[in-house]
């Protein structure tokens, strides 16, 4: 797409935030976060679709207890549509399921990046969020999709590893691609105290490091059986349990986010999203 057509394709798209949510390391119940935070902003009214791009550990189907059919890959290969590949789950939130061929997206011809922003345009109208639920780490996808998501929100824990690789990822994005606003968002914790807490470490390293990075304590999820318990169930705790503590804290955290507007958010999210996608790996040389 010509600079020209780009930005008047912004101009009049409908406002769609793209947020990648991502973290340190794994284990850190970034899926969940990803899942329930969909789920409480369509039950806001807010349209979602999640893309799994989790490629070593896709699990959004095995959260939702769906098998999924088709992949990604089985579009790039021209057998489906997006719309054949993405599943629906409870409140009308979609999810694109993860492949492995995510990388050849930076290497298609022109022909089927046309076909990409065809495809992802068709939703334009019936979307508000745009979900990334990345890998945990900073390897190359997930610096990936980082950049070229229009916000980034980062899920910690209190444990000591789970912090220094959530400074990492950032640091990564900060020094290497100027990339310095993040929301944090402690998960499994004790507390707003335990939360905070959390927080102010993070935010006392940054500050001490990173002077360019701000970061904004969106919310917290607090420890809570329900959550293990859905899903060993395959049932979203959102769905299973709405009035646990987990649900609720989700439910702030969506409000926080819809209350919040992006820096520079002049409608265009999307297409600005699809172009750096298409544009592939050189986002993150």
């Amino acid at each position: 797409m010509s600079d020209s057509k780009l930005r008047k394709a912004v101009e009049e798209a409908k406002p769609v935030r793209v947020l990648a949510v991502t973290s340190g390391k794994g284990g850190v119940g970034k899926s969940n976060i990803t899942l329930g935070l969909a789920l409480a902003l369509a039950d806001q009214g807010k349209k979602v679709l999640i893309w799994d791009a989790d490629l070593g550990l896709a699990n959004t189907d095995v959260l939702l207890g769906v098998r999924t059919k088709y992949t990604i890959h089985d579009w790039l290969k021209g057998d489906k549509s997006l719309r054949d590949i993405v599943i629906e789950g409870p409140l009308g939130v979609k999810v694109l399921p993860a492949a492995s061929g995510i990388l050849e997206l930076g290497e298609i011809s022109q022909a089927d990046k046309s076909r990409l922003i065809a495809e992802f345009e068709q939703w334009r109208e019936d979307l508000d969020f745009l979900l990334i639920d990345t890998a945990a780490g900073i390897g190359q996808n997930v610096i990936f999709f980082n950049l070229i998501a229009q916000e980034r929100l980062i899920v910690v824990t209190n444990e000591p590893t789970s912090l220094t690789d959530a400074y990492a990822v950032i640091k990564s994005l900060s020094v290497n691609h100027d990339q310095n606003q993040f929301y944090i968002v402690p998960n499994m914790v004790a507390g707003p105290k335990d939360a905070k807490g959390i927080f102010e470490l993070l935010s006392n390293v940054t500050g001490q490091f990173l002077s360019k990075v701000s970061l904004d304590l969106a919310g917290y999820v607090p420890f809570d059986e329900a959550v293990p318990a859905a899903v060993r169930g395959q049932k979203p705790f959102y769905i299973k349990e709405p009035e646990c503590p987990a649900s609720q804290k989700i439910g702030d955290l969506a409000r926080y986010l819809i209350s919040k507007t992006p820096p520079g958010f002049g409608g265009g999210g999307l297409v600005l999203f699809l172009n750096r996608l298409v544009a592939g790996q050189r986002a993150v040389d």
